[in-house]
């Protein structure tokens, strides 16, 4: 008789890794990755929501402004206040920077000016802007109440040669005398209201004005002529920038210094002096102080508590 067969001892299952329960902390640790992660989403999308509703806004004020009788280009527009939407809700914003190049000035004066358009810049810094339930649209005759407001007319290098009839013009604002280091980055963009120094090119004898289709810095230029460099003060009358000469410059900035006949000097002296129209600065604001910025030279003048309409910047 055959023996039994026997059945093959059992063995228990195996428990692998897999097959295990996972405990809590990889649990929490995923739900608390996908809940932060769903927070920074939101946030971002908050941000570029908000960024673009404040750039929609922007635009529409810059368009609301360019119909301003004197303005030919849209300005630049900036809010001050985060989030923008919380300010254009309540009608309230902390700053407003309007920034207007390329204002034409009127085709008279210079011989320059009259043959060449003239150029200015026109600008605000104001705080404490409210708008009143209209902030999402700014038409142009919205009005905006400002509890203070800096403006300002600039004129770069070229125009202000041009205005001067003194076409190769250039405008440098020293730095600070007996400062070590003066003139580095961090001293910022330097200004000046005395002691500016502006370098161009005279006739020889000097006249008031160009009187020659050809400059005297021209290559072309057969006449005498010296090349000079010289200090001058800037002040404001009504709305005029006021160059007030004092003096040849002979260092230590870069300089030009031709030699000047003596009999000349006072002549050259006074080339470089003048009362240079500017254009009435925005809003009416009364300018009351002149400098020079780097190259360009400014008028500006501050208010306090006022009421101004959009179209008449």
């Amino acid at each position: 008789m055959p023996p039994a067969e026997s059945n093959p001892p059992t063995q228990a299952p195996s428990t692998t890794p897999r097959d295990q329960p996972e405990s809590g902390a990889p649990r929490l640790r995923r739900a608390f990755v996908i809940i932060a992660a769903a927070v920074v989403v939101a946030v971002v999308a908050a941000f570029v929501v908000d960024t673009g509703l404040g750039a929609r806004g922007e635009s529409r004020l810059s368009h609301s402004l360019q119909t301003s009788p004197r303005l030919e280009f849209a300005p630049e527009v900036t809010f001050g206040g985060f989030p923008f939407v919380t300010h254009a809700a309540a009608g309230d914003f902390t700053s407003l920077t309007v920034t207007a190049r390329g204002v034409a000035l009127p085709r008279a004066g210079s011989a320059a000016c009259r043959a060449t358009q003239c150029w200015a810049e026109l600008g605000v810094n104001a705080t404490g802007v409210r708008t009143g339930a209209d902030a999402w649209s700014l038409s142009p005759d919205a009005a905006l109440s400002l509890d203070a407001v800096t403006a300002y007319a600039k004129l770069d290098s070229v125009n202000l040669g041009r205005m001067l009839d003194l076409t190769d013009l250039s405008v440098n604002t020293p730095a600070p005398q007996g400062k070590a280091g003066g003139g580095g980055p961090g001293d910022g963009l330097l200004e000046r209201t005395s002691g500016v120094l502006l370098t161009g090119t005279v006739a020889l004898p000097p006249d008031a004005a160009t009187t020659s289709s050809v400059p005297p810095s021209a290559s072309k230029y057969t006449g005498p002529k010296v090349r000079v460099s010289v200090t001058v003060d800037l002040s404001v009358r009504a709305d005029s920038l006021i160059l007030t000469p004092t003096d040849f410059y002979d260092g230590p900035e870069e300089h030009a210094s031709d030699d000047v006949p003596t009999q000349y000097r006072a002549a050259v002296l006074r080339r470089f002096g003048a009362a240079v129209p500017m254009p009435p600065l925005p809003w009416g604001v009364n300018p009351t102080s002149a400098n020079s910025a780097g190259s360009d030279v400014l008028i500006k003048g501050s208010a306090t508590a006022r009421v101004v309409r959009v179209d008449q910047f």
